[in-house]
């Protein structure tokens, strides 16, 4: 009878004990689950974003409209240029590779069946090749080089040198396109050109085309227009033509004319007596040609803007 207390009692304690160790696995057994749960939560996050930003990605391109290049467009305008010969510009990325000061940045644009080809002057004979592209294209077996000619320019103070020159692909106007060069020294280089501003003629110091008359010699009014109009130049005067390129005779109704600017060329007198009288290069009939004569019957030499209107009698 005495034992049966403690037994009892022993009896609780070990159930209590258990039962603890019961609950104590099950709480461990939810926060493994809970940890679990949180992290398969993360991850699915993570792989929807990770699809969200695809979907974004993919989106645009497929309703971003691609621009079409400029070069094309640019090209497809310049097809709308009618055949003939343009007086343009020409500019590049270096002041070591452009064209001779003689032409004052221009040079002579033929069109021929839709296709344009550029010549150009350049400064010396130190630029022995070009290449419509890149350096490393020019370098590679079966490159087509573009050959030099040689090209006589005069300056405005009337010395000639002869230069090389080149004829060049024009692959569309007013953007910049790739032409290569080599020197002296053997190395290739890239460079960038701008081919602009097509104006009718072939006469890059402002000229039109060529006349369209027979050699020979003609007799045409002229009419001067600027200064006070104090000065005239004989009316009828005589116009050459050679290979069709006119000369025109300027004779003034002074002496003290020491020279003409044509083009930003300068012309001397022909004669030493008597009133000034000038050839100069005469391509136009029936329009105004700017001219500036510099008299020196003021305190000083004045420069005076003129134009000349010529038409055959």
């Amino acid at each position: 009878m005495l034992c049966k207390p403690k037994t009892r009692l022993a009896f609780c304690i070990f159930t209590m004990i258990f039962t603890m160790a019961l609950c104590g696995c099950n709480a461990s057994t939810q926060t493994v689950d809970t940890d679990d749960t949180t992290i398969t939560s993360e991850e699915n996050d993570k792989d929807a974003q990770t699809e969200e930003t695809a979907l974004s990605d993919v989106q645009p391109a497929q309703t971003e409209t691609v621009p079409e290049p400029a070069a094309e467009e640019t090209a497809s305008e310049t097809a709308q240029l009618e055949d003939g010969t343009y007086v343009v510009d020409f500019a590049t990325d270096s002041s070591m590779f452009r064209v001779n000061e003689a032409n004052e940045g221009k040079g002579i644009l033929t069109v021929k069946d839709g296709v344009m080809t550029l010549h150009i002057s350049l400064q010396s004979q130190k630029i022995l090749n070009l290449y419509p592209g890149l350096a490393e294209d020019a370098q590679k077996d079966g490159a087509e080089l573009l050959e030099p000619t040689v090209d006589t320019v005069t300056y405005s103070d009337g010395m000639s040198e002869e230069v090389f020159g080149f004829d060049v692909p024009v692959p569309y106007l007013d953007d910049e396109f790739d032409l290569a060069l080599i020197g002296t020294k053997g190395t290739w280089y890239d460079h960038k050109v701008t081919v602009s501003d097509p104006v009718p003629g072939d006469d890059v110091h402002g000229g039109s085309a060529a006349l369209d008359l027979e050699d020979g010699e003609y007799s045409v009014t002229a009419e001067l227009i600027g200064g006070t109009g104090k000065a005239t130049i004989d009316s009828p005067t005589k116009l050459t033509v050679k290979d069709g390129q006119g000369t025109l005779t300027v004779t003034w109704s002074s002496p003290n004319y020491d020279y003409m600017l044509v083009g930003g060329e300068k012309y001397e007198p022909v004669n030493t007596e008597g009133n000034s009288v000038f050839e100069i290069p005469f391509n136009k009939l029936g329009e105004p040609v700017d001219v500036v004569g510099d008299t020196t019957a003021m305190s000083k030499p004045h420069e005076v803007e003129y134009t000349i209107t010529c038409n055959i009698e």
